[in-house]
């Protein structure tokens, strides 16, 4: 064989090793996600909806009583007349129903607001995270801006403030990831369905 030939399938071998190449890293670095999310170094990550795999494993049922399996997954749903997309998961109960921290962290903030009702907003201590209760029909006892809560803490109790509708008994919950120097109006919302479906037990 001549020295051309060889020439030629050297360069087809270095063509087909640099697509093979391309082809199992451009998959824009699933296939990395996945494995953090099943190794035993990230059992405190799960992957969301959106493909983050940084969001919190699991969270506690808000809503003291209410069991996962009760909870539907109503991310995106049309509200306001089809103008805008839900964001964040609904959770029926009695009004009255105490609400509790779904994870540890601080209250940032203690709002009232047209849509949202009275609300109120925890801030993970890594402050990547912040997590939304809205409609309540009013804050625990001793509830305040600035206080740490645990999982399972009581924060206030179901109610239909804000534009829930009156009797409409609910809570809306949501999470945001944030960045660092955000407040708590701010961040990413992040669809709470998946870390739901598989919440701790309230205490």
């Amino acid at each position: 064989m001549t020295r051309t030939f060889w020439v030629i399938l050297a360069l087809i071998v270095l063509v087909v090793g640099a697509f093979a190449l391309m082809l199992s890293f451009g998959d824009g670095g699933r296939r990395s996600v996945a494995w953090r999310a099943s190794s035993p170094a990230a059992s405190n990550v799960a992957v969301a909806e959106d493909g983050v795999a940084d969001a919190p494993r699991s969270l506690t049922m808000p809503v003291l009583g209410v069991p996962r399996t009760a909870v539907g997954n109503s991310w995106n749903d049309p509200r306001g007349g089809g103008l805008r997309g839900h964001h964040g998961t609904d959770i029926m109960a009695a009004g009255g129903t105490p609400v509790v921290a779904a994870a540890p962290g601080r209250i940032e903030k203690l709002f009232q607001s047209a849509l949202g009702g009275i609300t109120v907003y925890v801030r993970s201590p890594d402050r990547r995270w912040t997590y939304y209760y809205a409609h309540l029909a009013g804050y625990a006892p001793g509830v305040r801006e600035g206080m740490a809560v645990a999982a399972g803490d009581r924060l206030g109790y179901v109610g239909d403030t804000g534009d829930a509708g009156a009797g409409n008994y609910h809570l809306h919950f949501g999470v945001s990831r944030m960045q660092p120097g955000q407040r708590w109006w701010q961040g990413e919302e992040v669809n709470p369905y998946p870390l739901l479906a598989r919440a701790r037990p309230s205490r």
